[in-house]
């Protein structure tokens, strides 16, 4: 019966092949096909393995691949997978095929596959014949040199253009292998390490790889070795490198570490800096670079510059007053800058004296230390709002030198109580952010100066920070601070009695264990560390825990049931493997931002309504999505302000709109997976405060807003707007067409549009005059345009009012811009 139903299969596909061209050549060839695809994929492969031996080889030698060798062997392994997958999908369904399910049936199979497998065996030609690889020692060059980057510099740090010139030339000589910087806390030696890393970006001097460490007293003392040589090992094998440390406290024993001392023949070099000049001896510098105060003229002119010409000619007796203040900081930078900041507002001849009169009797309470605290004492002190103080303090709670993000640092003031919660979430980030920008004016905190998100304490300010929380010196353990420095245990937990602020954060530590008594604590930072488990007792004695931080620790699967902790106001449980909430966590009915985002095990949130003071909930990439029974609770929370979530349900995402009080406060926003095939159009409702919207792996066919104007031009007062929406990613959506929603996103700043191959158009033709409008997106400097993009070039028009943005826009290359750039109109907003 077999030989039947093969003979009456073949006989027909013969006399079609007969009839048709190409789609019939796709019928008759398969079998042959199927067996050139399996001889050219072993000889691709055998190909593959050829060149990874080649390159691994040459790597080891200290030459580099170049990057088209991994793209194209990305390319090669992806090809197999695929040929795999076909031959097995294709031979399984051929085979399962008979008679009785219809002849016509298994054509239609056999043409589908072999249209794929013709389409691979291109693919595979392609690969073969890639120019890259046909000269097999061509595949490596000598290696680029791998800097850390460029370092950011404070705009008002001043730099000693001679000091830097001097240190340079002094490195660049070749028998320099180790050069030290020396000088006292606030002297700006930092600062000039900046500088000479600087100087290596773009400089053509045959060094491999410029390396970047800060290494305080406290991380260099409790990490191991293994732990030292983590971050450079690795990277230090048979490469000509220059090693910055800043910032070390006793001799570092690089052989130890792993890493090669410095010498001529290595022509390798280490620059660090150092508080202490015989570590500079220890190292083996005898004669370093001593980075001195500044003298009296150029400290006046700092002093003079920050203060401002306005407030020196208020009254005829403060010029006199502020060259003895600015006496008080002895030359160094940073207390010139700090002061003559906080002098800055004032404006009269008693508030002088005043200074003048505190500096002199702060000066002999140090005892010896550094004299740039008093002057720091004195700018804390001017502080003129009282909650900037604790807000202030808080900041050295993290480790040495470490970027704190601002959005971050005002949720954890706005828990501890520093900010009234009883407000908008705007208004107290409003009160947040002004509280930053006033500790910016006063030099007490350094601003990231890029993008301007994050912050971070000079460590000499950290220090003085650490001393006023501790009731300068009288109480040591009020703030316990061993941030970043390798723990593997926790500290002895019978010296947490008096302890108000712990933060453990960026260490090692894998176990909380016991049952610490804690009566005036209020902030446990734990971020960042290796736990496991948490012991069921150890949040018993906390009462007063207001904000409790667990971020990433991944390890970790379960909380302790008995965390009853009535106080607490913020939880962060961000990528950490919990899989579900802690029964005891129902007691903590204060809690105002609970935040779970990244729980990839957490599937649900059950209960969520009884934290009925909640203002933010995170769930983004949570395994949790929204769901009616999760809505539904949202719904009832009074005070929710900002959620973050992702919706899998095509009903959900049909009755959203429904629920106004959940809509108008998320902010982040993920639709996947939304397959099914009766939903073909999603409907965003208004949502004024959405910022990121994702939206992957979905089958519409449509995305539109609620209440669409007809006209971009001519919107009505309620017209859809996302006037907050900046970023959107639309991956894996091949139904879609067009974007043409996006118009109502003025301040988008990053689209993202990937493997989406039915989208012609960001604005279809039909809905927007075959074009795109760019305005009102300034920051707008990409399009998802190829050269394959758009039918018909013909009429298609990139519309922006202002000319410069044609010049900025980035193309993907430069067949794209060749075949776009013509499109680009001008017009006025209003027409």
């Amino acid at each position: 019966m077999g030989g039947v139903i093969s003979t009456a299969t073949d006989f027909v596909v013969e006399k079609l092949c007969s009839c048709f061209c190409l789609e019939v050549h796709h019928i008759c060839r398969l079998d042959k096909n199927l067996e050139t695809l399996v001889e050219d994929m072993k000889i691709l492969e055998a190909r593959r393995n050829d060149v990874l031996r080649f390159v691994r080889s040459e790597e080891d030698r200290g030459l580099q691949r170049l990057s088209g060798v991994d793209v194209w062997l990305t390319a090669v392994r992806n090809i197999g997978n695929q040929s795999r997958e076909t031959l097995v999908a294709c031979t399984s369904e051929l085979q399962r095929l008979s008679l009785c399910d219809g002849c016509s049936r298994k054509l239609v199979a056999r043409f589908r596959f072999g249209k794929e497998v013709f389409s691979i065996l291109e693919d595979v030609e392609e690969l073969k014949g890639r120019k890259l690889i046909e000269d097999i020692n061509a595949l490596t060059v000598p290696p680029m040199r791998d800097v850390v980057g460029e370092r950011d510099l404070q705009p008002f740090i001043v730099v000693q253009e001679t000091l830097l010139e001097s240190a340079w030339s002094r490195l660049m000589d070749e028998g320099t292998q180790v050069l030290g910087l020396h000088g006292m806390g606030g002297v700006g030696k930092t600062t000039l390490l900046d500088q000479l890393s600087n100087k290596f970006c773009g400089a053509n001097d045959g060094v491999d790889i410029v390396i970047w460490a800060v290494v305080s007293m406290e991380s260099w003392k409790h990490k191991t070795e293994d732990q030292k040589a983590y971050s450079i090992r690795n990277s230090l094998k048979t490469k000509r490198f220059v090693l910055f440390l800043d910032d070390i406290w006793s001799k570092a024993e690089l052989k130890v570490i792993g890493v090669p001392f410095p010498s001529r023949e290595n022509k390798c070099k280490i620059v660090f800096t150092t508080r202490l000049k015989k570590v500079c001896v220890s190292m083996g510098d005898t004669n370093p670079v001593e980075v001195s105060c500044l003298d009296t003229n150029k400290a006046w002119e700092l002093f003079k510059e920050k203060v401002g010409e306005s407030i020196l000619g208020s009254h005829i007796g403060i010029p006199k007053l502020a060259r003895k203040v600015a006496e008080k900081c002895h030359g160094l930078p940073l207390a010139l800058n700090v002061l003559g900041e906080t002098m800055s507002s004032k404006d009269t001849i008693q508030e002088w004296r005043h200074a003048v009169k505190t500096l002199t009797s702060n000066a002999a309470n140090f005892f010896g230390m550094d004299e740039i605290l008093p002057v720091l004492m004195y700018s804390y002190d001017s502080l003129k709002e009282e909650n900037v103080k604790p807000c202030f303090l808080y900041c050295s709670l993290f480790p040495e030198d470490f970027e704190i993000r601002k959005d971050m640092l005002i949720e954890y003031w706005i828990c501890e109580g520093f900010i009234q919660e009883n407000q908008s979430r705007e208004n107290a980030f409003d009160e947040g952010y002004s509280i930053i920008s006033s500790l910016l004016r006063a030099c007490l905190l350094l601003e990231e100066p890029v993008y301007k998100v994050q912050v971070k304490m000079h460590d000499v300010v950290r220090e003085m920070a650490l001393w006023v929380a501790s009731d300068l010196g009288e109480h040591e353990g009020r703030y316990t601070v061993q941030a970043g420095v390798g723990l593997r245990e926790i500290p002895e937990v019978e010296s947490w009695v008096p302890v108000r602020k712990i933060s453990l954060m960026d260490n090692e530590i894998k176990e909380l264990s016991g049952s610490p008594c804690c009566p005036e604590l209020t902030t446990l930072l734990l971020q960042e560390n290796k736990l496991v488990t948490i012991s069921s007792e150890f949040f018993r004695r906390m009462p007063r825990l207001h904000v409790l931080d667990l971020l990433e620790n991944s390890l970790f699967s379960v909380l302790p049931v008995k965390m009853s902790l009535v106080a607490l106001r913020y939880l962060g449980l961000s990528g950490t493997r919990i899989e579900r909430l802690p029964v005891g966590l129902q007691e903590s009915r204060m809690l105002i931002c609970l935040n779970l985002e990244s729980t990839l095990r957490l599937d649900n949130v059950s209960g969520i309504s009884k934290f009925s003071r909640l203002r933010r909930l995170g769930l983004q990439n949570s395994k949790t999505k929204l769901d009616m029974k999760l809505l539904e609770e949202l719904q009832l929370l009074k005070y929710v302000q900002v959620v973050t979530i992702g919706i899998s349900s095509c009903l959900v995402a049909e009755k959203l709109s429904s629920y106004d009080r959940v809509v108008k406060c998320i902010k982040k926003l993920d639709y996947t997976y939304l397959l099914d095939e009766s939903f073909r159009v999603l409907t965003l409702p208004i949502m004024d405060k959405l910022s990121d919207l994702e939206i992957g792996n979905c089958g519409m066919t449509e995305i539109k807003t609620e209440g669409a104007a007809t006209s971009l031009w001519n919107r009505s007062p309620m017209s859809p707007s996302f006037l907050n929406l900046s970023t959107v990613g639309i991956i894996n959506c091949n139904g879609l067409k067009d974007l043409t929603w996006l118009l109502f996103a003025p301040n988008l700043t990053i689209l993202n549009v990937g493997h989406s191959n039915q989208i012609e158009y960001i604005i279809s033709q039909e809905k927007a005059t075959n074009g795109i409008a760019v305005a009102g997106c300034p920051n707008l400097r990409k399009l998802p345009l190829d050269s394959k993009s758009v039918a018909t070039v013909e009429g298609f028009v990139i519309e922006s009012p202002h000319s410069y943005w044609k010049e900025n826009i980035e193309w993907e290359d430069e067949a794209t811009k060749l075949r776009f750039q013509a499109s680009w109109s001008p017009f006025r907003i209003g027409r």
